[in-house]
């Protein structure tokens, strides 16, 4: 198997370290892995301001295969990370060999995260942004505490994981989720793209993206029989799954 760069693209609320199971057993095959943080979350949570949106994340990644000179690259986006990868392909398509999105969302050109969740979630969003989150930053998308979240919505329900996300995840700033990706570069749009449905996680915007996968050239659709977070609850799977794209 060639040495192949994996870059893989965390969501909201999250950080690099979400993949630190998955990481290593990319790399035991020989790859190439990276795992940046998005600008205001995780270790970079100092840096939040106001003024970061989509466009500041999407940055964040370009920035990453331009600097690190990567090519052929298979760039992984989860959950909410799918609008971000869409932003990247389209702005650095000839560094990209295929695109994944991880039970994520796949906006069309201008769409946000909030065009594609549900209303009444993308309210409560919008209201925990007003209420606790001063008018810019998103602290959780549910107005439940984050260890039901975390347990109950995402299925992680091992203590020591769940412990670990938790005292881990942060608000995230909320233009990640209010501006439109642009996705307009003809380049990007004969990019090989794949969707990995994590089955034991029901949502249906992500059945819809899973089942056009299944009837779109160029795409491809692949399923984990996991929840919504598999490089915690299930990395070797979740790896080899990647192996197998990259091969």
């Amino acid at each position: 198997m060639k040495a192949n760069s994996f870059v893989l693209v965390h969501p909201a609320w999250h950080g690099g370290w979400l993949w630190r199971k998955v990481s290593p057993l990319l790399q035991e095959q020989g790859h190439l892995v990276f795992t940046p943080t998005l600008t205001g979350l995780g270790e970079r949570n100092h840096l939040a301001s106001p003024d970061i949106g989509l466009d500041v994340h999407v940055n964040d990644i370009v920035n990453v295969l331009q600097y690190e000179g990567l090519r052929d690259v298979v760039l992984v986006g989860h959950s909410s990370s799918g609008v971000v990868i869409t932003g990247v392909a389209d702005r650095a398509p000839g560094r990209i060999g295929q695109v994944v999105y991880l039970d994520a969302f796949v906006p069309e050109d201008g769409q946000s995260v909030f065009d594609l969740v549900a209303p009444e979630r993308r309210q409560a969003m919008e209201d925990l942004v007003k209420t606790e989150g001063m008018g810019w930053l998103l602290p959780r998308f549910a107005p439940a505490p984050w260890d039901t979240i975390v347990r109950d919505m995402w299925g992680v329900t091992a203590t020591e994981d769940a412990r670990w996300i938790i005292d881990r995840l942060g608000p995230t700033p909320v233009g990640h989720f209010r501006d439109p990706v642009r996705r307009t570069n003809p380049a990007a749009e004969t990019l090989r793209r794949v969707y990995v449905r994590c089955r034991q996680f029901p949502n249906a915007r992500f059945d819809q993206h899973a089942e056009m996968a299944k009837r779109t050239a160029l795409w491809t659709s692949r399923e984990l029989a996991a929840h919504h977070h598999p490089a915690v609850t299930m990395p070797r799977q979740l790896a080899a799954l990647l192996l197998d794209l990259a091969s």
